[in-house]
């Protein structure tokens, strides 16, 4: 069979094409935020849309969009929905132990104060676990952590998506950034020092935002001081290891530091108006020995996916439990066009059916090992394991539609067509530069898919404006992390972390509409940024080898 070429104009011209490719993504969100209709209802409304736009406007075989759709909704189930039931099963192990209750009285002993321990696990906690994981665990994570410190479940939410939103260009070991350079054949580290220049103001900004977006201008004067502390530790080795060393070890580097440099200031500062004391900062402290076995599931999962992110193991285990798959239909069936691309080039459609080499394999172990360290049998551990995935079943059928959905835009070209029309904005692109990575991480889910997607066009598009392509090519990354919190599949999981499976937790459309605003904000205030490089700061752009 011929590949089927992608048509990115298919109403004649990139106005009414883009209103039609925006359609099915206007649908999701209005039902999300204003129809009140659950996750996984409107993503199949808005997958059904998708479809019928993708053959009926753009003419895209039937075979391949069934295709397209089916291999979403592989994708949303390994890796993503299997990181998501195995971070939460972590989770359910420490409650059901009572380790959790002991790391409540650890937590607050720290500090008793919420915007301080928003700032340990929502910033430096979640920015570790996106460097060494990434792919929903962070987010899953941080918002189970903090509900069962006494947040409130949706507020709980919204701290976990703005807090991960600096490390995100650089997690899983700084998989964007390599996948960026991949795809559009700049130097890995010129691009890495790019990113590296545009997020560390971000990364200083982030805390303040995050302490505001919880206790309000007011609350923030309290503790500015440590949110100074954490921001500008975190951003300067943001931008020395980005700029000095490469996208690898970035996060890793950046949140310990920040988080030794919080806990430091916390020895010789408090704030002195805690009007927030979480409910068990006036408990009782645990002995030594059960705060040991508190921390084991944690210190397991550190341990775990610290290790199985290791290249070396990471490629041994995929060479023998991560076999390779071609999608039927859709592998080289379809072809990607000018000026997306530089020539028509077909599209690759592997699915890798990660086994033990998935992070979410690594949580898992990490698991089943503290579990057993902790006095727990099998029998009680899988009994656990099953009550678990009862919980997380919708979550995991919302996840597996939203990428579905995600999948058949991005194979059906209508995702290509969104971003054409924010590329012909012709002087004000490094403006709009970073929107259209927020764009893309906001459809795909992934600042590594929205590299993929729109990485090549952003050089394409700089380079017959006249601007160094590493500016915008490095700014759809960094853009990109803005759309992070608002992206369908963090919404999910941060509902099903935080109680969105029961009637108490918060709907999927309460989460959207408390983090919508917060993400667009930043994200214009990224391509103000990216535009003052182009034309006020050019000396702030690394030079191509």
């Amino acid at each position: 069979m011929q590949p089927w070429p992608q048509n990115y104009t298919p109403l004649g011209g990139i106005g009414w094409s883009a209103v039609a490719a925006a359609v099915p993504i206007a649908l999701l969100l209005g039902l999300l935020a204003f129809g009140h209709v659950r996750a996984h209802r409107a993503a199949l409304a808005a997958l059904l849309a998708a479809g019928a736009l993708a053959v009926g406007v753009y003419g895209m075989p039937p075979t391949l969009m069934l295709a397209a759709a089916g291999y979403g909704a592989s994708f949303g189930l390994f890796p993503i929905g299997w990181i998501v039931l195995n971070a939460i099963f972590i989770y359910q192990l420490s409650v059901e132990t009572g380790g959790f209750a002991a790391l409540q009285g650890q937590i607050a002993g720290l500090s008793g104060d919420r915007r301080i321990q928003a700032l340990l696990i929502a910033f430096c906690f979640g920015a570790f676990i996106e460097g060494a994981a990434g792919f929903g665990a962070p987010v899953a994570i941080t918002g189970a952590l903090l509900v069962g410190l006494g947040f409130a479940p949706l507020e709980a939410a919204k701290l976990a998506l703005i807090g991960n939103t600096a490390p995100v260009a650089f997690g899983s070991l700084g998989i964007p950034v390599t996948t960026l350079a991949t795809v559009t054949g700049l130097d890995v580290r010129a691009l890495s020092a790019m990113v590296g220049r545009q997020l560390p103001l971000f990364s200083l900004l982030i805390p303040f935002w995050l302490v505001a977006a919880h206790a309000g201008w007011r609350g923030l004067r309290g503790v500015w001081p440590a949110c100074l502390v954490t921001g500008a530790s975190y951003a300067l080795v943001q931008f020395l290891v980005s700029n000095y060393h490469g996208p690898w070890l970035v996060d890793l580097a950046s949140s310990l530091v920040s988080l030794a440099a919080l806990l430091g200031l916390l020895r010789i500062w408090q704030p002195r108006d805690i009007t927030e004391a979480a409910p068990t900062a006036q408990s009782a402290r645990a002995g030594p020995g059960a705060l040991r076995r508190a921390w084991l599931p944690w210190v397991f999962l550190t341990a775990f996916v610290f290790l199985f992110a290791l290249p070396v193991v990471r490629d041994r285990l995929n060479s023998l439990f991560a076999p390779k798959f071609t999608v039927p239909a859709l592998h080289l069936g379809v072809q990607r066009m000018p000026p997306v691309v530089a020539k028509p080039e077909q599209e690759k459609a592997e699915f890798t059916f990660n086994l033990l080499s998935a992070t979410g394999t690594a949580l898992l172990a990490a698991g089943v090992a503290a579990g057993l360290c902790l006095g727990l049998g099998l029998r009680a551990l899988a009994g656990l394991y099953a009550r678990t995935a009862w919980r997380v079943r919708i979550p995991l059928l919302t996840i597996t539609l939203m990428l579905a959905l995600g999948y058949t835009t991005r194979y059906g070209g209508s995702d290509a067509t969104l971003g054409l029309a924010l590329a012909a904005t012709g002087g004000l692109f490094p403006f709009f530069s970073p929107l259209l990575g927020w764009l893309g991480v906001a459809l795909t889910g992934s600042d590594t898919s929205s590299n993929v997607l729109f990485g090549n066009l952003q050089q394409v598009t700089a380079r017959a404006i006249g601007v160094p392509p590493v500016l915008t090519a490095a700014a759809n990354s960094a853009g990109g992390v803005m759309g992070k919190m608002i992206d369908a599949q963090s919404i999910v999981v941060a509902s099903t972390a935080t109680g969105g499976a029961t009637a108490s937790g918060p709907a999927a459309g309460q989460i959207l509409r408390a983090v919508f605003w917060h993400s667009l904000a930043l994200a214009l205030l990224m391509g103000s940024l990216v535009w003052l490089m182009a034309n006020v700061f050019p000396a702030t752009i690394p030079l191509l080898p």
